[in-house]
């Protein structure tokens, strides 16, 4: 019987596919490290994204190689990691040195839950390991404070040579939003150029430290600020939220091209306020139509990331600022919005991929 060794698991985990980049583990240099103590196997296999949606398959289908592969194998331990990869861009790097992803949260019109979608899909990112930041693109109407249940004011660093804020932190996102410079009641009467530089300001002066994703909740609309983002930093991609009704996909379609033309690319479609159930009777209402958000990814050829249905601890979660993937995890709403971005950090990292090492660096000895 030939000795276990470390070519021969290898071999075998050449056989296991990435379902969503459809490449070998050893090719994507997904295997990291492995261990030989007699005729049990440990491995370590580095995933692109600690929100992968296909972990538990990829791991089973491990076991299951080296089962096929090595009979003689006994207990065969499988551990995943994981390590985001980065939009690597010259002028991004120099504005956001340690942020290896931005991505915006977008819609076409107001109205739609674009801001409590971006705030749970920030959260939900977080629960699932991801370091994560959100900047309140949205100055006219900064709703990130309420949300988050943040009433503070960031701090100045004392150093004269940075002199950048640090951005404030709940639910384990780091925050920044010009709500937290105003009192609540205050309006911001600003032209477009002083808000479009508040913007860059957020990007320039904060210290963000290390990130996996910096999400940009945008203001509804194709105007000052979304031009200021994208010629400011070249976005690693982003999303559209709509709802189902032909008003809100008109304007969605239009949110979609005005990336499009400024070289963006769209990760997916996700439809907010899909559909209601009723809590006495089970029955499901189609409020606002039914499937528009689907149909439109599939006419414009772009992923559709999933539907949220209408529930009122969503509100009450946004005012309360306690948003519900914290507040009722296990909730069907906050299951929804979990595996959205599960299936958003799946579309980055396939995105992504195509800059990445096939170079084997684990050792082949023993």
């Amino acid at each position: 019987m030939e000795k276990i060794n470390k070519t021969l698991v290898i071999d075998a985990l050449s056989k296991v596919n990435d379902p969503d980049l459809h490449k070998d583990l050893v090719s994507l240099n997904m295997v990291k490290d492995i261990q030989i103590n007699g005729n049990d196997i440990s491995v370590v296999v580095e995933l692109t994204t600690p929100a992968c949606p296909l972990k538990d398959k990829i791991k089973s289908d491990c076991i299951e190689a080296i089962k096929k592969e090595i009979p003689s194998a006994g207990n065969i331990k499988v551990d995943m990691s994981s390590k985001v990869l980065s939009h690597s861009n010259d002028i991004k790097d120099s504005i956001l040195p340690g942020v290896k992803n931005t991505i915006a949260v977008a819609s076409g019109k107001g109205g739609v839950g674009k801001s409590t979608v971006a705030v749970n899909l920030a959260v939900a990112l977080a629960q699932q390991g991801a370091k994560v930041g959100l900047i309140d693109a949205d100055i006219y109407g900064p709703s990130i404070p309420l949300m988050f249940g943040v009433n503070e004011k960031p701090k100045i660093f004392q150093d004269p040579e940075t002199g950048k804020m640090m951005p404030l932190e709940n639910y384990d996102v780091k925050l920044i939003s010009i709500g937290f410079f105003l009192d609540e009641n205050s309006p911001v009467i600003w032209r477009g150029p002083m808000a479009s530089g508040a913007v860059k300001q957020f990007m320039s002066d904060v210290d963000w430290g290390e990130l996996d994703y910096l999400i940009f909740d945008l203001p509804p609309g194709t105007g000052d600020i979304q031009l200021t983002v994208v010629q400011t930093i070249p976005l690693t991609g982003a999303v559209i939220v709509t709802t189902p009704q032909n008003v809100s996909l008109v304007d969605a379609r239009k949110g979609l091209k005005m990336f499009e033309r400024v070289n963006v690319h769209v990760f997916g479609i996700i439809e907010n306020m899909s559909y209601f159930i009723a809590p006495d009777t089970n029955k499901r209402y189609d409020i606002f139509g039914n499937g528009g958000g689907r149909r439109l990814a599939d006419e414009l050829k772009v992923p559709f990331l999933g539907d949220i249905p209408i529930d009122p601890r969503i509100r009450e979660g946004g005012d309360l600022g306690k948003p519900i993937v914290y507040s009722h995890p296990d909730s069907e709403h906050a299951a929804k919005i979990t595996d959205i971005s599960k299936n958003l950090a799946s579309q980055i990292s396939i995105s992504l991929n195509s800059g990445a090492s096939s170079k084997i660096e684990i050792s082949l000895e023993g």
